[in-house]
């Protein structure tokens, strides 16, 4: 079965004239009203993701997640992403489970190393230790969620001798995600783990993405894990509306804006309508326009990838609370069935 859900990062607005940004209170108060709408109308996961920075309102995902639980009755609550690397597993492992118990078992975690590095000197890593720290932190956070009892070494913290590791999350199993952008390295680590993996599909073309994916199942295979376990998902910008050309003309100065805030401090060219333009096209990776073209961009990556999970990313750029409500009911009273149907 095909899930189907949205991500989050919890953008702010920012008026274009003035630079103001968005009250922090004013978009956690509406992040919730739209979770608990995707609820509502039968979604089947939400993540919340985690950034340090002025232009957006969530640094604790978990904390997110746990006020949802008291909204939701059935929908998954996940991050996307916890930024694994600059945080203590034994915490970020203690914070889920406090959710999963919340919630009656419907935690997820998803662990990243981020796009943004923020986190780096807040916390006090050093960012030449950026890979290290994950593959350290991965580790003692895999071990945890197995064990209650935690002996472990690594060079990142001090060893945990016999340390009890409280509360467990249901049935002492939280499900762990990773995230993975393009690199091949962690693609391979985490079919050798047989990690489900969510990959990041924000720019280019969707299909330039299939190696990808063999190099993963063929890590997941050979190193002898339960193909009947088998997850993986990807995760696209996505906007919706009830006429293609009118929300797509709608969204873009948002969308662009938002990409030229990021492209600012990473050396990007302008953003340009052509490159939007293609994105929404068959082999963009855009999804954004109405229901029709929103099931048939959907089912043709599920059908190239063997898709378990699609999540569309929809508040990049922050488009209005309404707009936001709108477009979740339409996921998942007009897209989800379809989508649903076709994939039975």
């Amino acid at each position: 079965m095909l899930e189907l859900g949205i991500g989050m990062f919890g953008d702010l607005q920012i008026d274009p004239a003035t630079g103001k940004i968005q009250p922090t209170q004013q978009r956690l108060q509406e992040i919730i009203e739209e979770i608990k709408l995707m609820d509502e109308v039968g979604l089947d996961f939400f993540g919340m993701g985690e950034h340090h920075r002025p232009d957006y309102a969530v640094a604790s995902p978990e904390i997110i997640l746990a006020a949802a639980a008291t909204v939701t009755k059935r929908i998954k609550l996940g991050s996307a992403v916890s930024v694994l690397s600059s945080t203590d597993p034994v915490k970020l492992y203690q914070d889920f489970a406090t959710v999963d118990l919340i919630s009656g078992g419907r935690a997820e975690l998803m662990a990243g190393r981020g796009s943004f590095i923020e986190s780096f000197p807040l916390f006090g890593y050093d960012l030449k230790d950026y890979s290290d720290l994950f593959e350290e932190k991965l580790d003692l956070l895999l071990k945890i969620n197995k064990h209650e009892v935690i002996n472990w070494t690594g060079r990142f913290r001090k060893s945990l001798v016999n340390q009890q590791v409280l509360p467990r999350a249901v049935d002492n199993n939280l499900p762990i995600w990773i995230a993975v952008g393009g690199t091949t390295s962690s693609v391979i680590r985490a079919g050798k783990l047989g990690l489900p993996v969510m990959f990041a599909i924000i720019g280019g073309a969707w299909e330039q993405f299939k190696p990808l994916f063999e190099m993963y199942e063929q890590a997941y295979t050979d190193n002898g894990h339960d193909k009947s376990k088998f997850q993986v998902g990807v995760h696209m910008h996505a906007f919706f509306g009830a006429n293609g050309k009118e929300v797509a003309d709608q969204y873009y100065p948002i969308y662009a804006a938002q990409m030229n805030r990021i492209g600012a401090s990473r050396g990007w060219p302008p953003y340009q309508r052509s490159q939007y333009d293609f994105g929404r096209s068959p082999h963009g990776h855009l999804v954004i326009g109405d229901s029709n073209e929103a099931v048939d961009k959907i089912l043709a990556v599920k059908e190239t990838f063997e898709l378990t999970r699609f999540s569309a990313h929809m508040d990049v750029g922050s488009p209005d609370h309404k707009d936001m409500m709108k477009a979740i009911e339409i996921y998942g009273t007009q897209i989800a069935p379809k989508v649903r149907e076709a994939t039975r």
